[in-house]
């Protein structure tokens, strides 16, 4: 029988101080509540640290995207530049079979005209499928009614097809 040995003096007195059998129970929940929390912890930062690799790895394929589609569009815009030019029009308009307008004339707010008509420059003009003529076709209203005083009046341009 193993008996605690009886403490005396000051001894007693600090034994009295300190609990006697629930010193172990006590803190055996605190040790395990301090690794759970721990452990959570650590669990918690290994998931935030690949949650911010992912997004980074997300980031850098939306910048490539953006890097790459920045290019396509100043290529595309290049191309338009191209195709703009005074020259590149020109050359396409002669493709189509246009050839520059001559003088032109304007009809004033009164109904006079001002300026001297003048017929396009030489060249044979390209005469439109009638389908296109067709489509093209459209009756133009009345000067009056459509032009703001002071504005000059749209005349239409003079047919260059003999059988209208």
């Amino acid at each position: 029988m193993s008996r605690k040995p009886e403490l005396r003096g000051r001894a007693a007195r600090l034994a009295r101080l300190l609990p006697a059998g629930r010193a172990r129970a006590a803190r055996t929940p605190f040790v395990l509540l301090v690794v759970l929390l721990l452990g959570g912890g650590l669990i918690g930062l290994l998931v935030l640290n690949s949650a911010l690799s992912e997004g980074a790895f997300e980031l850098d394929d939306l910048k490539r995207d953006t890097k790459n589609l920045t290019d396509e569009e100043q290529a595309l815009q290049r191309d338009i530049d191209a195709h703009s030019a005074p020259d590149a029009l020109q050359r396409r308009a002669r493709d189509l079979g246009m050839v520059p307008g001559g003088d032109p004339a304007f009809l004033a707010p009164d109904g006079s005209i001002k300026g001297v008509p003048g017929p396009a420059a030489s060249g044979a003009p390209r005469v439109p499928a009638p389908e296109a003529m067709a489509t093209a076709t459209v009756p133009l209203p009345s000067a009056a009614a459509s032009v703001p005083t002071g504005a000059p009046a749209p005349t239409p341009a003079p047919s260059t097809n003999p059988g209208r």
